[in-house]
């Protein structure tokens, strides 16, 4: 079955300095339908204002990956880490039984725009951690580029739960194929552009859920930047 979250239906918060669109229940926007997709809880579209951001704050026993689309955006945390992330740049940020954070945008000038997306891992109690790592356009230009996984193969960042995620880049007549294997569900999530899945028409912002075994074609894209979550159907884990 395919479900679609359309952009226009997902909800919405605007602080002034930060504008944020949830695919899933977030704060103050509560859903019962969308509370996530198995382990994958949170898909937030910010767009932060020049020299604002997210102040230090904690978080516990969640996986928090930053997938920057525009702009900078800079990290500090309790563990001594400080990077600035950009197009390109993965950041996992394993919060495990503890971590502190800030996120602001790095520049004085420009807004950053960003995905933030939360995964919950297979278990409590792991130590905290960070990761970062850069995937070039070329990498995901016409293909499918593995950016995260529980084993961290091929380059990716590790996650602490049996997900991966996919980016690509797709114009024109690229296309790709993906599988969906008995036991998985997929959540695929245009962050910009327009492609199709199947199919089924999906412009920026949009969001589909699929959970039938088969094979996922993605074409007829429009200046796309996709990403794709592969995830256990076995949820919550025994």
């Amino acid at each position: 079955m395919a479900i679609l979250r359309a952009a226009r239906e997902r909800g919405h918060s605007d602080l002034g300095w930060l504008n944020s669109a949830h695919t899933f229940s977030f704060s103050d926007y509560y859903d019962p339908r969308y509370m996530g997709f198995g382990p994958l809880r949170v898909i937030n579209d910010d767009h932060v204002a020049p020299g604002a951001g997210f102040g230090t704050h904690g978080h516990r026993d969640m996986e928090i990956i930053s997938y920057v689309l525009e702009g900078a955006l800079a990290h500090r945390d309790s563990l001594g880490n400080g990077s600035v992330i950009r197009p390109g740049d993965v950041q996992r940020m394993s919060a495990g039984t503890g971590i502190q954070h800030s996120e602001f945008n790095h520049s004085q000038t420009d807004p950053v725009h960003f995905l933030q997306i939360w995964v919950i891992p297979d278990r409590t109690g792991y130590a905290p951690g960070y990761a970062q790592k850069y995937f070039g356009a070329a990498e995901k230009r016409g293909r499918l580029c593995l950016v995260a996984s529980r084993d961290g193969r091929d380059g990716s960042v590790s996650l602490h739960q049996d997900a991966d995620v996919y980016a690509a880049l797709l114009d024109g007549d690229e296309a790709v194929e993906f599988e969906l294997r008995r036991g998985r569900r997929i959540w695929i999530q245009i962050a910009r552009g327009a492609v199709q899945v199947n199919d089924q028409r999906l412009d920026e912002g949009d969001g589909l859920a699929l959970d039938e075994p088969g094979v996922v074609c993605l074409d007829g894209a429009r200046a796309a930047e996709v990403l794709l979550f592969d995830l256990t159907d076995h949820w919550p884990a025994a």
